[in-house]
């Protein structure tokens, strides 16, 4: 535990040093008129950046499955300043869903410079216990959706040297109680895209690839699946949001959220003696 305490020493150490001699890369000038699809659009970090885009000037296209309140975020957006703001529902668990909502995108404006993937299907916050078929579909929505769209739209984002934004969890990195299937989704995003980046840059196609990272973030949906089983404190969603159009705009390989998570992740790997015992310590679980 010494060893783990220095460790967070010196990270905190490096990390303030960064932002004292750090100049932030984002103009906001990028998103202006920057054409957007944007998955899971209707609620939670999806909303949030539909109305930071807008607020930002893009012209964007919402996707999700609730027409009724896509259709209320898209007005809402228009109030904020979207230049062009049109929707699609659909349900990302149809095989045929994401053609049709890239060709729908495109369509509308002329071309993509930001495809946003930031869609999941119901989760179950709870034991593992033998729902295979529940992963599949929850693999359908949350992985196979994903490389459907980013496969109809890198055509277009290649001819706008454009960028993939994924928004990913931090689950995605470290294997979490009660999150047997949905972890499994978001470790199969993290080695795809991952893959698809090295890829791309040996084929010298100027996609950018950007895998956000995320913690605990305080969505209606996130606190109700994990009230009274976890002791954490959840982050809110407007800042996530933010954090991952400028991440995006910016084309970082990589986006945490919050920001330390990145050295929780090194720790993980750094020191494997103790902490399963010190990652179990933050879930409540007891027993049957």
């Amino acid at each position: 535990m010494k060893a783990i305490g220095t460790a967070l020493c010196a990270a905190g150490i490096v990390a303030a040093l960064l932002a004292f001699f750090w100049k932030d890369p984002f103009d906001p000038e990028r998103l202006s008129g920057a054409r957007v699809l944007l998955t899971g659009a209707s609620a939670g970090i999806g909303e949030q950046m539909a109305y930071h885009y807008s607020r930002f000037g893009a012209e964007i296209v919402l996707t999700a499955r609730r027409e009724a309140v896509l259709q209320k975020v898209a007005k809402k957006c228009q109030t904020l300043g979207a230049k062009k703001i049109f929707y699609i529902p659909a349900d990302m668990s149809s095989p045929s869903e994401p053609e049709r909502v890239v060709r729908f995108a495109v369509q509308n404006l002329g071309g993509l410079d930001y495809l946003v993937l930031n869609h999941i299907g119901g989760t179950r916050f709870q034991m593992w216990d033998g729902d295979v078929e529940y992963t599949r579909r929850l693999m359908q929505v949350n992985f196979f959706s994903y490389v459907a769209l980013a496969t109809a739209a890198l055509h277009t984002l290649e001819k706008s040297n454009g960028s993939l934004v994924v928004v990913s969890s931090l689950t995605g990195r470290i294997p979490t109680p009660f999150t047997t299937s949905y972890s499994a989704t978001k470790f199969a995003l993290d080695g795809f895209f991952g893959s698809l980046r090295h890829e791309l840059t040996m084929q010298k196609r100027k996609v950018s690839v950007t895998l956000c990272i995320l913690g605990l973030i305080d969505t209606d949906t996130a606190l109700e699946n994990t009230r009274g089983k976890v002791y954490l404190t959840a982050s809110p969603a407007p800042e996530a949001a933010l954090a991952i159009v400028r991440g995006g705009a910016v084309r970082v390989q990589e986006l945490f959220y919050p920001w330390w998570l990145q050295h929780v992740c090194r720790l993980w790997v750094l020191f494997p003696s103790n902490r399963d015992q010190v990652l179990q310590s933050y879930y409540n679980y007891s027993g049957p």
